[in-house]
């Protein structure tokens, strides 16, 4: 999964877009740290998908 130090940072970013409005940096930062957190999502997901097996 993403780095707990990239994590904290993402979520840092969502409760202070709520609070007030993000520089451009900022968004830029927080996109990029989003599209990290979906890969790494989705790459844990597929190894757990890829260890089951069916019986019957």
């Amino acid at each position: 999964m993403l780095p707990n130090d990239k994590l904290n940072r993402l979520n840092f970013l969502a409760k202070e877009s709520k609070a007030r409005n993000l520089s451009e940096s900022e968004k830029d930062e927080q996109q990029i740290l989003r599209k990290e957190y979906i890969e790494a999502f989705k790459e844990s997901f597929k190894k757990q998908l890829d260890r089951i097996e069916f019986t019957d």
